[in-house]
């Protein structure tokens, strides 16, 4: 090596030496290539608090900067790639309408199960899991908004079953690794680009369905603001059952009057009627029970982040318009959803597929009676 080019290395080096080493929490996130997941990760990587990510999936995601690990969450080997770290978020479950239940919930399930022995297993401080405000249960009666300690009574059904069950392993495991924190968050309805869950496709349908005489509440819940949830509760600012959703709610009438949709009112008996043949049929995955969260509220109130000075950036109006932004020019129609170009097999919300067979056969009933005119 010539003198010059050694005095390059050594300027090199020391610069080196004089650069700051990153200080913080080592962060791991599984699912990290999904919806949500990478919206945390580059929340993460850009947290003073958060010297690395471990993003962690059976994929590579799109997310430079973090350390990914190509990893099924069901394998035990997960206990290494969480070595060194101080807490995992667990974003790995799976959310699709179209997936045979029992495929789904092995990986949900054991997927969670594994998570968690595994980070107890390699020293992790803490775990944070992710289910939905709708473990809670749609009833005429329930408060607004609902307490983060009110009993979970959903009906076991369905992508509910999943949720249930892991937040029994959340609540096992704070007994079985009593040195393990287990925080678990509870959004409102997701939304965000890239979210497809049973309420976006809710306003996919060509009509609303409006139960007679119920009185439905309407909160969504930003991507981006469950990420900053999750991000604290990472860090430890939160722990418990949590809960995270846009101030307030949205009123059914305010929700058609923003959305421009028209309604469908039926008797809830009729509808649930309705609905049930159509599980039974297959032609819609989820169970007629869904419509309780088209019929009764469902408000939470973020209430343990707001204690820490956490605030939503997005309201219910705005979360809604990203809603009809995403279905724009698609119909969920039964169990089919009708593009612009093209029509792709998909299963519907119970309600939107519920709208599609009434309403059709409300327009049957008022062609025969023009032509009896």
């Amino acid at each position: 090596m010539t003198p010059s080019a050694r005095k390059v290395a050594a300027k090199t080096t020391a610069r080196k030496a004089r650069a700051p080493r990153r200080t913080g929490a080592t962060i791991a996130v599984t699912g990290a290539a999904g919806v949500i997941g990478e919206v945390l990760v580059r929340r993460l990587l850009a947290s003073d608090e958060v010297a690395k990510v471990v993003a962690i999936d059976v994929r590579r995601g799109g997310v430079e900067g973090a350390t990914w690990r190509i990893t099924d969450v069901r394998d035990p080997v997960l206990v290494q790639r969480f070595a060194g770290v101080d807490a995992v978020v667990h974003l790995a479950v799976d959310w699709s309408l179209g997936v045979a239940p029992a495929v789904r919930s092995e990986l949900n399930v054991r997927g969670t199960q594994t998570v968690v022995t595994a980070a107890a297993a390699a020293g992790v401080k803490r775990v944070v899991l992710v289910t939905s405000a709708t473990v809670y249960g749609a009833f005429a009666d329930n408060p607004t908004p609902l307490p983060e300690d009110a009993p979970l009574q959903a009906p076991p059904e369905g992508i509910l079953a999943d949720l249930l069950e892991i937040e029994r392993v959340g609540e096992d495991a704070r007994r079985v690794h009593p040195g393990l924190s287990v925080t678990v968050v509870r959004p409102a309805a997701l939304v965000g680009p890239g979210v497809d869950t049973l309420v976006t496709r809710h306003f996919a349908a060509p009509r609303l369905l409006c139960i007679k005489d119920a009185a439905p509440t309407w909160q969504f819940c930003h991507v981006e603001d469950l990420a900053s949830a999750l991000e604290r509760a990472a860090l430890g600012a939160v722990e418990g059952a949590v809960t995270v959703g846009s101030d307030g709610y949205l009123e059914q009438r305010c929700v058609e009057d923003l959305s421009g949709m028209k309604r469908v009112e039926v008797p809830a008996a009729l509808a649930f009627a309705t609905a049930e043949r159509l599980h039974r049929m297959g032609v819609t995955p989820a169970p007629a029970s869904e419509l309780a969260y088209v019929m009764h509220p469902l408000v939470v109130s973020s209430a343990a982040l707001r204690a820490i000075g956490w605030e939503p950036t997005y309201d219910n109006r705005t979360c809604l318009q990203v809603v009809l932004d995403e279905v724009r020019g698609e119909h969920s129609i039964a169990g089919r959803r009708l593009g612009r170009r093209d029509a792709t097999v998909a299963g519907a919300s119970a309600a939107g597929a519920t709208v599609a067979v009434l309403g059709a056969a409300a327009f049957v009933r008022a062609a025969r009676r023009a032509r009896g005119r």
